[in-house]
């Protein structure tokens, strides 16, 4: 056959077809999605300060759009939900890729709230004696040179800071906002990747130990990587089975209520294979972001390694978007494979909660202790996910709220009591601290009482809300798994708190620095914040039961 005839084929295909219809515009409620378009234009013109603004001027700048920015989307937040899109208005914006409703708007008010605390934190300044007449904060005075090296030294000499800090705290919480929102999983992914990356640069940006800090992002981004790609195959199987992205249309054909099947994809669809594996497969990723025991290799080495206001940021933040996300796949995508998740998140609960807290009785120094008592947390919170029942979401929105305030107090706590090296995070270090700082360590106290979940602290408020909604569940061996769990974490937590009141202090000890008011509010408000939902949780609660409905 010719080439002429072959293009004349071509031509008269084209031509004989129908004509094409016009693309239809997409239609994006802009003013339901302004809390994560806010922040991401901040984290855009953050960028921008980087590259425009004298370098003498750029962190008040960046303070300045990262806390007006937090503070006026969570202002958006609370005016879409007094507006209604909580409870009656609740609906699926962006084209059915974003969801609005109680849940979704519950998790991006505490995700903002500890976004804000988490900007006073980056910002501290005091903490570090000044370095060549210049205040320093926990990062490295310039990112990319040779720990050393140097030009580290001429970095520090000139007085740099990374300032980068804040537009990459502000990309990922635009990303975490999305991720317990998305309604389809391309957008889940998406969201997953926009919070994660951020992450992987600012756990290797501390001033100090910077070696250990490049190994903690190192092995997080790594291990991040495996877990993104394991999501990755997950979803392309499930969108094998659904034929649709979107978790409305995957839940229709998991209960068999799907009325217009594709003739090209009834072959593979409903195959049950692709089902299991695919959820099995994202639910591994989700676990992964959880820090859920066996996932959860990845927690302590970067707790530990981090620049320790980033651990505090992310340990609060990312539990919360990663549960609000695997709520939302298991209420709505999957409901009708309950017969078959229950089982497994079973095991993982069990081992997460005793794996926790047995592991944590070993470790020497404090911000690994905190990574296994946060890993032990995902397992009291899986205890309420399995409840599968409307007060099972409400218990868990609230733990996450009270969790959140908590976690970030606590690591603002650990930046204060310093030695010659930065941070005293050796236990042996913080002996006697009750004497030498009272206040400090009747601060870190408070916190670490509320992590054993002791009553008139939100701990207690929080792990009562889970496991009675587990128990009510038909979980009844959780709770006590949960009991015994949280009975083994109290004796750590205790210890910590004898060995800083009835320890002698060592004349060689760390000293305990004084904050500049931004840290001091941040440790303030993780006070009040535990003080008031372990006394009067009730409006909290109720708070939580309201959002606690999601649409589908």
């Amino acid at each position: 056959m010719s080439a002429s005839a072959v293009h004349s084929l071509w031509t008269t295909a084209a031509t004989a077809a129908e004509p094409i219809s016009k693309i239809d515009a997409p239609k994006i409620e802009y003013g339901q999605l302004s809390p994560t378009l806010i922040v991401l234009g901040a984290a855009v013109v953050g960028v921008l300060v980087e590259a425009f603004v004298p370098r003498k001027s750029r962190y008040y700048a960046q303070v300045f759009v990262a806390v007006v920015a937090l503070v006026a989307a969570f202002s958006a937040v609370v005016a879409l939900a007094a507006g209604g899109y909580g409870t009656t208005k609740a609906h699926i914006a962006a084209m059915g890729a974003v969801a609005v409703d109680g849940p979704a708007l519950f998790l991006q008010g505490t995700i903002l709230l500890a976004g804000i605390l988490g900007v006073f934190t980056f910002a501290e300044r005091r903490l570090d004696p000044e370095a060549h007449g210049n205040r320093v904060d926990a990062f490295a005075a310039q990112a990319a040179s040779v720990p050393g090296s140097d030009s580290e030294k001429a970095a520090v000499k000139a007085g740099f800071t990374t300032t980068e800090v804040f537009p990459l705290l502000l990309f990922a919480i635009s990303g975490m906002l999305v991720f317990p929102a998305a309604n389809d999983l391309l957008t889940l992914f998406v969201a997953l990747e926009v919070f994660s990356l951020p992450l992987y640069l600012l756990c290797a940006v501390a001033r100090r130990k910077r070696l250990m800090s490049q190994e903690a992002a190192v092995k997080y981004f790594l291990l991040g990587a495996f877990a993104s790609a394991f999501t990755l195959f997950g979803i392309a199987l499930l969108y094998g089975y659904a034929g649709s992205m979107s978790y409305a249309t995957i839940a229709h054909v998991v209960d068999g209520t799907v009325t217009n099947v594709d003739p090209a994809l009834a072959g593979t669809m409903g195959n049950d294979v692709l089902l299991l594996m695919g959820m099995a497969l994202v639910v591994m990723g989700l676990l992964f972001k959880v820090g859920a025991v066996p996932f959860h290799m990845w927690t302590p080495d970067v707790y530990q390694g981090a620049p320790t206001p980033v651990t505090g940021f992310m340990a609060a933040a990312t539990k919360v978007a990663a549960f609000g996300a695997l709520l939302r796949l298991l209420y709505v995508v999957l409901p009708g494979m309950r017969w078959d998740w229950r089982p497994v998140m079973w095991a993982v609960a069990i081992v997460t909660m005793l794996g926790g807290a047995i592991v944590a009785i070993t470790q020497t120094d404090i911000k690994r202790l905190l990574a296994y008592s946060s890993i032990a947390h995902a397992g009291f919170i899986l205890a309420g996910v399995i409840a599968t029942s409307p007060d099972g979401v409400s218990s868990v929105l609230f733990y996450l709220g009270a969790y959140s305030f908590v976690t970030i107090g606590a690591f603002a706590v650990v930046t204060l009591v310093r030695d010659a090296g930065g941070e005293a995070t050796h236990l042996s270090k913080w002996a006697g601290l009750g004497r030498r700082s009272p206040l400090v360590a009747a601060v870190f106290a408070v916190f670490l009482l509320a992590f054993a979940g002791i009553p008139l602290t939100s701990g207690f408020a929080g792990k009562f809300a889970v496991f009675k909604a587990a128990a009510e569940g038909g979980a009844g061996v959780l709770v006590v798994v949960g009991v015994i769990s949280s009975a083994i974490a109290a004796f750590f937590y205790i210890r910590v708190i004898v060995l800083m009141f009835f320890s002698e202090p060592k004349p060689e000890g760390p000293t305990v620095a004084v904050p500049s008011p931004l840290t001091t509010t941040a440790i303030a408000v993780g006070v009040a914040v535990t003080l008031v939902l372990g006394v009067a949780p009730q409006y909290f609660l109720n708070l939580a039961s309201q959002a606690g409905v999601f649409v589908r």
